[in-house]
C-alpha cells in the first residue's frame, strides 16, 4: 500500500496545511501557496548623480505583530507569480510589483538566483531574486500601500546600507531574509 504523500490539513484562500508523509517519522507541517507559480524578490538599484542607492521598504507584517516580534520590517518589493494572472510570466510579474510597490519602471531586470528558500522547515515557498537597474528616479504612478502593509519607502545610498541595516535592527525591526539574501549579490 502506497502513502499519500502530501495530505491536505486546512485550506484557505490563499495558504494550504499540508502534511508531508514520512516513513517511520512523524508527520512534516508544513505551509503551501497553491494559488501562485514562485515569488518574485526585487532588488531595486537606483543610478543618479553617479551614485547607487537601493530603495528599501518599511512594512507592517501581521504574523510579526501578532507573535510580538516587531511592529516594523525592513524590506525590498517583492509578489506572486501568477496569483491573479495564471499565464504571468515571472519577467511580468517583476514589472508589475516594482511598478506597484514603488512606483518606478525597470531599465532592465538581472536574474541573480532562482531558488530561495525563506524557511525549508516551514514552507516549500521559494524566491527568485531579480536586481532591477533603474536610472529614472520619478515615479511613474504613485505606489500602493498593498492594503496598509508598505508604510515607507527608504532610498539608501549603497555604502550607506550595512550602517542602515544596523540601525534598523537596534530600533526593533525584523530584517528580511529575501533581502538580505538580496544583498549578498549587490555587487554583481
Amino acid at each position: 500500500m502506497e502513502l499519500e504523500r502530501d495530505l491536505i490539513l486546512y485550506k484557505t484562500e490563499f495558504l494550504t496545511l499540508k502534511a508531508y508523509k514520512r516513513e517511520n517519522k512523524p508527520d512534516w507541517v508544513y505551509v503551501s501557496r497553491d494559488n501562485a507559480k514562485n515569488v518574485v524578490v526585487i532588488l531595486p538599484v537606483i543610478k543618479k548623480e553617479n551614485k547607487e542607492y537601493v530603495l528599501f521598504l518599511i512594512t507592517k507584517r501581521p504574523p510579526l505583530i501578532a507573535e510580538n516580534k516587531a511592529e516594523f520590517c525592513l524590506e525590498i518589493p517583492s509578489g506572486l507569480v501568477g496569483d491573479e494572472i495564471k499565464s504571468e510570466t515571472v519577467q511580468d510579474a517583476l514589472k508589475k510589483e516594482l511598478l506597484e510597490e514603488t512606483g518606478l519602471v525597470a531599465d532592465k531586470f538581472q536574474i541573480l538566483t532562482k531558488l530561495v528558500s525563506t524557511s525549508g522547515g516551514l514552507t516549500s515557498e521559494t524566491s527568485l531574486i531579480a536586481k532591477a537597474f533603474i536610472s529614472n528616479s520619478n515615479q511613474v504612478k504613485p505606489p500602493v500601500s498593498d492594503g496598509g502593509v508598505i508604510v515607507d519607502r527608504i532610498l539608501v545610498q549603497k555604502e550607506e546600507i550595512k550602517q542602515f541595516i544596523k540601525q534598523k535592527e537596534d530600533e526593533g525591526f525584523a530584517i528580511s531574509s529575501q533581502m538580505l539574501a538580496a544583498l549578498y549579490y549587490l555587487g554583481d
